[in-house]
């Protein structure tokens, strides 16, 4: 059985070296004992010099990276989990990559507590001053990581706090920046830091910092646990801060200043067109409508296209958006699918006169091609653009049932498009709650190129339409 055992410091640089040798002697895992300084070890066990000659390994990045971590964790099988993994990926390099991999697994959740605790670390040092007899400034801190990390945490504070001397003592080990020169020594008991002047200054600093309004105290503990407040000196205010939230919070509300900021200007705006737009006249409701610069489609249209109808039509129905004839005469249905739309609604015994008509978009969309102008369906900004309309026409007019013509009308109204065929003919809610009946665009009958589909589809239209009136009536 051999044994290792890794010093204080250079504990990463010992370990690959060790490892190395070994992996070149192929001493099997089970073969080596580890330990690290004075940790526990078997008492029998004698150190045994690794092989003399070690060959270069190759290895991947990751592995580096998380060895690098691995080392500096309090598990005492850290050493030997990480030689486990080298050995193996001697001849399966693939399992690193494989987070189900239990070994792969293990040795991650290592490197992401380290990698925690040396983020605690940087966080949460608190150095006291402790006087100067010479140029530079001298410090020194006490700190209790979770694990023996001050060797991996030290080199930031060198590069951080280069201007000045400084001490971090921890249980394992520690650290001494002197003239630019970074040492590390046995662990020491821990010394009578004084209070000084910087102390009022973090107190100072985490009071301005401290939001009462979004106080959540368990999230709190979660980013500074409590095992760290005693070395800080904020955290002595954390239990008044705490128990004086409510109050601080009720009293910011009070002192809130009442004017509206400048961003709310074009929300307040369009409340108040809005507002005006459900009580004005429908000439009015019109004018603006046709004003409308929400969506990139106003440019090529030649007009909006309002709903047509009774202010108390109990029945309104949305179709997709005006197609040729509906773009040049200023209103809905009048084209090919609203001459169909028109003689199912006799056929079912509705008149057109009685219900209010409308679409989800209200500019034409198309595609010109030589004089003819190709329809293009509208896609789900515009709709969601042209919804703000189509929503304050069901305001003025508040209607009993709500018919969606078509899968852009039922998007409008729903929120999805999606299995239209399948909610045929059935009852919904739109987004806000309101009764919705589900059908077809007489387009959809227009494009079918059998002509005996096509009258039965037109049939099956107009039983729609009849079981839409029954559900209005009942």
């Amino acid at each position: 059985m051999h044994h290792v055992t890794v010093p204080q410091t250079g504990v990463y640089d010992a370990w690959r070296d060790a490892a190395r040798a070994h992996l070149t002697a192929r001493t099997p895992p089970e073969a080596i004992l580890w330990s690290r300084g004075t940790e526990a070890r078997d008492l029998f066990a004698a150190d045994t010099p690794p092989p003399a000659k070690a060959a270069q390994i190759t290895v991947p990045k990751s592995f580096v990276a998380l060895a690098r971590l691995v080392v500096f964790h309090s598990d005492p099988e850290r050493f030997a989990r990480l030689y486990a993994a080298l050995w193996a990926l001697q001849t399966d390099r693939g399992f690193l990559a494989d987070r189900g991999d239990p070994r792969s697994a293990k040795l991650n959740a290592l490197a992401k507590e380290v990698g925690r605790d040396r983020h605690k670390m940087h966080a949460f040092v608190r150095f006291r001053d402790l006087g100067s007899g010479s140029e530079r400034r001298r410090f020194a801190a006490w700190f209790e990581p979770s694990h023996p990390i001050l060797e991996l945490a030290a080199p930031f504070f060198a590069k951080r706090f280069g201007d000045m001397d400084w001490s971090i003592f921890t249980p394992d080990l520690t650290a001494h920046f002197a003239s630019g020169r970074l040492t590390f020594t046995d662990p020491a008991p821990r010394p009578d830091l004084p209070g000084d002047a910087a102390e009022d200054l973090w107190r100072t600093y985490f009071r301005s910092i401290f939001n009462p309004a979004r106080l959540k105290p368990k999230a709190m503990q979660a980013e500074m646990p409590k095992k760290y407040w005693k070395n800080m000196p904020e955290a002595g205010l954390i239990p008044d801060l705490i128990a004086t939230a409510q109050t601080r919070a009720r009293e910011m509300a009070e002192a809130a200043p009442t004017l509206a900021p400048a961003r709310a200007e074009k929300v307040v705006a369009r409340v108040a067109q809005a507002q005006e737009a459900l009580t004005a006249s429908q000439d009015r409701f019109h004018a603006a409508l046709d004003a409308c610069t929400r969506c990139p489609l106003h440019a090529n249209a030649t007009q909006a296209v309002p709903g047509e109808g009774p202010a108390d039509a109990p029945l309104f129905f949305v179709g997709e958006q005006p197609g040729d004839r509906e773009d040049l005469e200023g209103r809905p249905f009048v084209g090919p699918a609203g001459q169909l739309f028109d003689r199912a609604l006799a056929s079912a015994g509705i008149a057109r006169d009685k219900a209010y008509v409308t679409n989800a978009v209200k500019h034409f969309k198309f595609t010109p091609r030589g004089k003819r102008r190709l329809h293009q369906a509208p896609n789900r900004d515009e709709i969601d653009h042209c919804r703000w309309w189509l929503d304050l026409e069901r305001e003025r007019l508040r209607p009993d049932l709500i018919v969606a013509l078509g899968a852009t009308a039922l998007e409008s109204l729903t929120g999805s498009r999606k299995d239209l065929l399948k909610r045929r003919c059935r009852m919904e809610e739109t987004r806000d709650g309101a009764p919705l009946f589900v059908t077809i665009h007489p387009s959809f009958i227009l494009r079918l190129p059998d002509p005996v589909q096509k009258a039965e589809e037109e049939a099956r239209f107009i039983e729609d339409l009849r079981t839409a009136n029954r559900f209005l009536s009942a």
